[in-house]
């Protein structure tokens, strides 16, 4: 037969959470034992014979009926005792320091009406102390008894956080206070030399310099990092230096990011490759676009794209007079849409689903709209599908930019900003080339009249574009791959889609008319390399978990990307990141006969398309194509 102690014992121990009542009841046993406790220090620890007497006997009642009444009023017994935190110490504190105040209060106004003391003054300051301690005590004893039963300390995985600030000590508190996290601190790493060598919650803060020697002997499983404002070039540094001994690197979002003020272990993400490959952001002359953009028309074509929808969030800061916003894939327009709409709602937004080569139609809007500013980013852009859908990319890249300039002058636009490629420079693709025509196309109806002013804005590829190479290597990682890379060696430049789109708004506020505006690309990233960063911030093992497949180049598709042609040369502006390509120009009356020619053969054979495009951008030279026969030809009849 159980016994009914044994029966409450079970109950308890198999509750998720101790109940309040309990809870309570050990908090009034603790006081009892504090205050027979003082008493015994204040007799030279001999049993307190005066109890007996009736001066002195209701004096325990008394401090615990009030030590009941304010932990009831602080509700200290609904703390959850295995999630001790210091906001539950302060509160245990400042109950019993209040219950600590009325006990005197009553013990000096029985002193005035009696004179003598209810209970001697060195009673209830010693019962203060000793309950406190107590009742802190054991809910710590009680959190780390859970915690050690919970997650042993040999199941725990190390973590090293570098950032010794306070964001640092909140995400160390925060893995204590989460026990599903199975964590184990060691230590905090820092730059600050005011900080280096002390101690941090109990655990040694040492110099960042020795982070690649600790992670040598240590078996460190995780670094988070926890300094809110650091550069992208330090989280890579730190990155680099983990990935070589296999620690996953973690890090603190923004502390405008915390729920309630309050940061959550779920919030604490790991380092994706998008973080390693931003740049520092720009600074952007406000006063400059607010004056080329406010109370404007503005259009933006492809407006539901990668590019073009960054163009549409960034515009939505500025006082326009109305957006225009164009395109034709159904799905990423309603995708916009709602965005917009929780942004701010269409108040003066406009968005239509068409096709921007059906002239009529676009006719119609220009005249009803009659933009002041035109964000050309309508565009077929990915190499391998242009290589075998020829007559597609010449509908859209080349006669479907020429309609829509030959209407901006019509309707008296004021500027037209087309976003290009890095793939128009000496192109070796369809694609390319035909984006090199629309350059030069706008360009050239730039100079031949004065109503509207053309700009084109030329970069490399924008990190997480609907396409780009980072989403399918993320896919292939999830599907356990393999992930396939073209070429070994092949290298992209990188840029953040925000920036690219800051960029291009800014250049074209500054433009003059006539410019190719080309951005600071930074370096070029191997994509091999890439590959095989991504694998490892997923946490697994090239060659074990995961590999890597080499493809073979697609068609049309180089090596190494250009953001100038061999014979041109740049110069700078008044922003760092933008510079001025100096390009060979071309006469309007000369390149629209060849370029109307190009046009209407657009529906010929892909070979007699692309020996037209040849015709016209002279630079372009097929690589790792069908095409390459045209050019072979034609070196043979030289």
């Amino acid at each position: 037969m159980v016994s009914p102690i044994k029966k409450l014992y079970l109950k308890v121990r198999n509750l998720h959470i101790t109940p309040p009542w309990l809870i309570m009841l050990m908090d009034i046993i603790l006081v009892a034992i504090a205050v027979f406790l003082a008493l015994f220090i204040r007799d030279n620890f001999q049993f307190p014979a005066h109890l007996y007497t009736s001066d002195w006997v209701y004096a325990p009642i008394i401090i615990l009926i009030v030590r009941f009444v304010l932990f009831e009023i602080f509700q200290t017994h609904h703390l959850v005792v295995r999630y001790t935190s210091t906001k539950d110490v302060a509160k245990i504190f400042w109950a019993c320091f209040l219950g600590t105040f009325i006990i005197g209060l009553i013990n000096f106004i029985d002193y005035y009406l009696t004179k003598h003391f209810l209970v001697p003054n060195s009673v209830w300051i010693m019962e203060f102390f000793i309950t406190t301690v107590l009742m802190v005590t054991y809910r710590f004893i009680f959190k780390m008894y859970y915690m050690e039963t919970m997650n042993p300390a040999k199941r725990r995985k190390n973590i090293v956080i570098f950032g010794a600030g306070a964001s640092g000590v909140t995400t160390k508190r925060t893995i204590d206070r989460d026990n599903a996290s199975k964590y184990n601190v060691l230590a905090f790493f820092d730059e600050d030399a005011t900080k280096i060598d002390m101690q941090l919650e109990s655990l040694p803060v040492i110099d960042l310099k020795f982070l690649n020697d600790f992670l040598k002997i240590n078996n460190v499983s995780f670094l988070i990092i926890a300094v809110q404002k650091i550069t992208n070039a330090k989280v890579k540094e730190l990155t680099d230096i983990a990935l070589q001994y296999n620690v996953k690197v973690l890090k603190v979002p923004p502390v405008s990011r915390w729920l309630n003020g309050n940061l959550s272990f779920k919030q604490i993400k790991k380092v994706k490759i998008e973080d390693l490959l931003e740049r520092d952001p720009i600074q952007l002359d406000l006063s400059l676009l607010n004056s080329e953009l406010n109370d404007q028309t503005i259009m933006i074509t492809g407006a539901a794209g990668s590019i073009g929808s960054e163009i549409v969030r960034q515009l939505l800061n500025f006082h326009y007079k109305q957006l225009i916003l164009i395109d034709e894939a159904e799905t990423p327009c309603f995708f916009l849409q709602n965005e917009i709409m929780q942004i701010n709602g269409m108040d003066r937004v406009n968005l239509h689903i068409f096709d921007i080569c059906d002239t009529q139609q676009l006719d119609k809007f220009m005249q009803l709209y009659k933009p002041d500013v035109i964000y050309h980013a309508a565009a077929y852009k990915h190499v391998p599908m242009m290589e075998k859908n020829v007559r597609s990319a010449i509908k859209v890249n080349v006669a479907g930019t020429k309609s829509l300039a030959d209407m901006a002058v019509k309707y008296g636009a004021k500027k037209f900003v087309m976003v290009s490629t890095d793939k128009a420079v000496n192109p070796t693709n369809v694609m390319g080339a035909s984006k090199r025509i629309a350059e030069m196309y706008v360009q050239a109806l730039n100079f031949h009249q004065s109503t509207t002013k053309f700009i084109t804005t030329r970069f490399g590829n924008v990190l997480d574009s609907n396409g780009s190479v980072i989403p399918i290597f993320r896919k292939q990682i999830e599907n356990g791959g393999p992930v396939t890379v073209t070429h070994q060696d092949i290298t992209r430049y990188f840029m953040t889609i925000s920036e690219a789109c800051q960029l291009v708004i800014t250049a074209g506020a500054m433009g003059k008319g006539g410019e190719i505006f080309i951005f600071d690309m930074g370096k070029s990233v191997r994509i091999y390399d890439l590959a095989k960063k991504m694998i490892q911030l997923s946490g697994l093992t090239l060659d074990k978990d995961i590999s890597i497949k080499i493809t073979g180049l697609r068609p049309g598709e180089k090596l190494y990307e250009e953001l100038l042609a061999n014979e041109e040369n740049t110069t700078k502006t008044t922003h760092k990141k933008i510079m001025v390509a100096k390009v060979r120009t071309y006469e309007y009356e000369q390149l629209v006969p060849k370029i109307e020619k190009l046009i209407e053969h657009q529906n010929d054979d892909d070979f007699t398309i692309v020996s037209l495009m040849k015709d016209v951008v002279e630079e372009f030279k097929s690589k790792n194509s069908v095409f390459e026969a045209i050019d072979n030809q034609r070196e043979k009849q030289q």
